[in-house]
């Protein structure tokens, strides 16, 4: 009787394996993700010691103090926000995932960071999803330089890699992971395992090679990029681009980073002739009207390495129902129940039969703590129908005892408010500066209490 081969099923949200099926995964608490995978199937690809990383495989144990630290130079893309988010640039051997929403610009930008490079060293595009001649039509409607980038119609990763092997390329773009296949694998492309052991092949060969590997990955309903969780853990830089189809703006996130820093904010415009950086990110997000409603405050969020002002809008209207509503776009919507809860108690203001809206412009998504004062400032003067002067900014921690809590970086903060003309800020008493602000008044304040004062004068 033929050998069953092994099996085992793997969760593709958190990347847990079992034995057995279930419907839910132990690990994440997920329902219906545990899919099938077959052990051992990529074992005729070479041996263990022909599939490891440069020098890992050579047996030589070594201290930290023997190892060289001569610094890898990075290779710049021509586009100053992509470098930003990178942290400098492309390493050599480094493997860098880019994902977002179908039409949010991915293979766009590929494209044009790949054109731009090609005037300097060789590169290789791997189209999986597209023709050659789809990616001509786009490379010549955006204008771009195409003498000299190679590119085939692939998805079989032992192709891709001989061919590469071949070519020996600097910069190797694969569009999309989710296309690529093993043939040794039976479970089709876009499956755990393929997806999975395609990604294994080919990081190995980026290391080996010293090769800059650009992937394009897949997102699922909820925003997350597509595929088993352990494919996240191979790749060194992770990358997301979001962007609304409302709006021509796009932001290009780092959510992992191990040459640079997480979290790092690229601005683009989309335009008949692709992605254009936005050289002052603020300045586009603060485009208001000649007269301001009351509800409308300008905060400063920290992204990255860098300040950026944002405008929040509140409304604070009666509400009909039993269960009055809160929405909010933008921010965290368990937040705003707290922070409404601390303005009850410690500001004197009863917002809990009223419905709340708050809404963060320009589509940019704020996760810092840094917005509290600003979102408790804006709901009060859409209660009481006062607006904000335009020329203020405002930002500080909020507390449960309602005590204004200081945020890191607060001097960069005033100053990139006073490089955009605003005269006055709110801000919590531990980031008032010593010296002050040339051109702007800085109010410190220390309780909630004394943030409401403050705008009431």
């Amino acid at each position: 009787m033929a050998k069953k081969p092994n099996t085992a099923f793997v969760c593709n949200d958190c990347g847990a394996d079992y034995r057995k099926w279930q419907g839910q995964c132990g690990e994440c608490g997920a329902w219906n993700t545990l899919s099938e995978v077959r052990l051992g199937a990529v074992a005729n690809t070479g041996s263990r010691r022909s599939v490891g990383f440069a020098g890992a495989a050579d047996g030589s144990v070594k201290t930290l103090k023997d190892i060289a630290l001569d610094e890898v130079p990075r290779i710049a893309t021509g586009t100053r926000e992509l470098d930003l988010v990178l942290g400098g640039g492309l390493v050599p051997g480094s493997c860098i995932l880019i994902g977002g929403e179908p039409g949010a610009g991915k293979s766009t930008l590929l494209l044009q960071t790949l054109c731009e490079l090609a005037r300097s060293r060789p590169t290789l595009y791997v189209t999986g999803e597209e023709s050659p001649q789809q990616v001509a039509m786009r490379a010549q409607r955006l204008g771009l330089p195409t003498d000299q980038v190679q590119i085939m119609a692939e998805t079989s990763v032992e192709t891709v890699c001989a061919t590469a092997q071949a070519m020996k390329p600097s910069i190797l773009v694969v569009d999309s992971i989710q296309v690529m296949n093993l043939e040794d694998i039976t479970s089709a492309p876009g499956s755990v395992s393929q997806v999975r052991e395609s990604a294994a092949m080919l990081v190995r060969f980026a290391k080996q090679s010293n090769t800059v590997l650009l992937l394009v990955g897949h997102v699922t309903k909820d925003g997350s990029l597509a595929g088993p969780k352990v494919l996240e853990h191979m790749i060194d830089c992770s990358l997301m681009l979001e962007g609304s189809q409302d709006s021509h703006f796009r932001t290009l996130r780092s959510h992992k980073n191990r040459f640079g820093a997480v979290n790092e904010l690229g601005v683009f415009a989309m335009t008949e002739k692709g992605l254009r950086e936005v050289a002052n990110p603020s300045a586009i997000f603060l485009q208001r009207g000649e007269e301001v409603s009351s509800g409308s405050a300008v905060m400063v969020i920290w992204e990255g390495t860098r300040p950026l002002l944002v405008e929040l809008q509140a409304l604070v209207d009666d509400s009909h129902l039993g269960n009055p509503r809160r929405v909010t776009v933008g921010l965290d919507h368990n937040r705003l129940a707290m922070l409404l809860a601390v303005l009850h108690r410690h500001g004197g203001l009863m917002v809990g039969d009223q419905d709340v809206f708050v809404n963060v412009v320009g589509g940019v998504k704020v996760v810092e703590t840094s917005a509290d004062l600003a979102l408790l400032l804006a709901v009060i003067s859409s209660f009481r129908n006062r607006p904000i002067p335009r020329d203020w900014v405002i930002f500080g921690e909020v507390g449960l005892a309602g005590e204004i809590r200081p945020v890191p970086n607060g001097q960069e903060r005033l100053r990139e408010a006073a490089k955009h003309g605003f005269k006055r800020a709110i801000v919590p008493a531990a980031n008032a500066p010593r010296q002050g602000i040339p051109g702007m008044e800085v109010v410190p304040v220390k309780k909630v209490a004394d943030a409401i004062a403050a705008v009431d004068q």
